[in-house]
């Protein structure tokens, strides 16, 4: 081999040492690169081991706060209605599932009368899944308010919120149980869509909070919750019409509250009345009628009732309680219900052409078939 040939060689040689190491060294920096990368993707199968972070302000919104803090005070209602056979035999004619909210730490629980009507047994389905029976202490079938009593200590107490502090568009969240047990504690998340809205027969004005909250069967009875972990209305109502979305409505809780208070005092709500059947403008209307002036055509006193008993009777027009003026059975049902069971009232109205006063004592209605 010439002297050429042999510088060759060693060239070679050298090149390809070269080539091996910078090979070595080249995997060894960027191959586990490769195989750090691969490995993340794989992990992402894995089960990830308990997390001890803390949640991230964008998952712990005010609705996530608010279900934490009132859902455990929502609890389940179920309901069975017996009847007797031909042979006396007791036997299961219905059964119901409703919702209800703690809002006392002596076990009253607040739910919609409709839930509780005609039931002769009531099973009350904590969040912790504990079962009781419930007592039903007193219902009002004209706010559709109910309240039932349990016997257990240390209960989780929803707090009561300011129902007219409420504005248009704010968070609210309905919490309750729609359809059943099943789906027990279910959280919905809509805004406030609108106050004061009306449901229901002629002459019952009690108005609603309207929520686009999903309100199924089953909520009724549980918790509307405002972003800070109140409640400010019972869910009570959804119009179930093919096409229509989002038209759920509450009983405010400041309406809510009065009524409450009066179903566990006195096991009823006691109201005062006038005594009266009568028709507004916008009502006779409907019949043809036309009133001569703004206010409430009296067409039947209630033998023996206020209005009876201060001389007022058919064809008279109501036109103010004491400084009210009375333009529609809306007014004249507010301006009662500002005053007590015995108070005193004038009442002024018309007849023919002449303006009257009376003084009207007003007593306490009578309760209806729907009542306890």
């Amino acid at each position: 081999m010439t002297k050429r040939h042999g510088i060759i060689v060693v060239a070679a040689v050298i090149l390809i040492g070269i080539g091996i190491l910078g090979g070595y060294f080249l995997n060894g920096s960027l191959g586990p690169q490769k195989s750090q990368s691969y490995s993340g993707q794989t992990n992402q199968l894995e089960q990830p081991k308990a997390s001890t972070d803390k949640v991230s302000d964008a998952r712990n919104t005010p609705a996530v706060q608010a279900a934490k803090k009132v859902g455990p005070a929502v609890v389940g209602i179920t309901t069975k209605v017996y009847n007797r056979d031909i042979f006396n035999r007791k036997v299961l004619v219905g059964e119901g599932v409703g919702s209800g909210v703690i809002f006392d730490a002596q076990g009253y629980i607040v739910t919609n009368n409709h839930v509780v009507e005609n039931a002769k047994s009531v099973i009350v389905s904590l969040a912790d899944g504990q079962s009781t029976e419930g007592t039903v202490i007193g219902r009002d079938a004209r706010t559709d308010l109910a309240v039932v009593k349990i016997n257990v200590k240390n209960l989780p107490v929803a707090e009561l919120g300011d129902s007219d502090s409420l504005q248009v568009g704010e968070p609210a969240i309905a919490i309750g149980n729609p359809l059943g047990l099943e789906f027990q504690g279910s959280v919905t998340v809509g805004v406030i869509s609108a106050f004061n809205r009306t449901l229901g027969v002629e002459g019952q004005g009690m108005k609603l909070i309207q929520t686009d909250a999903a309100i199924n069967p089953g909520n009724s009875g549980g918790a509307l919750v405002n972003a800070d972990g109140q409640v400010i209305g019972i869910n009570s109502a959804k119009i179930s019409k093919e096409g229509v979305e989002g038209l759920g409505f509450a009983i405010p809780i400041n309406t809510a509250r009065p009524i409450l208070e009066s179903l566990i005092k006195n096991g009823k709500v006691v109201r005062p009345y006038l005594g009266v059947y009568g028709m507004d403008q916008k009502t006779a209307a409907r019949f043809g009628e036309k009133l001569p002036v703004d206010g409430i055509y009296v067409y039947k006193v209630v033998p023996s009732g206020p209005l009876d008993q201060a001389g007022i009777r058919h064809g008279d027009i109501i036109v103010k309680l004491g400084d009210a003026e009375i333009k529609t059975f809306a007014d004249l049902q507010n301006a009662v219900s500002s005053h007590n069971v015995g108070d005193t009232v004038e009442i002024t109205y018309q007849r023919g052409n002449s303006q009257y006063t009376a003084q009207v004592t007003l007593q306490e209605s009578p309760r209806t078939d729907d009542d306890q």
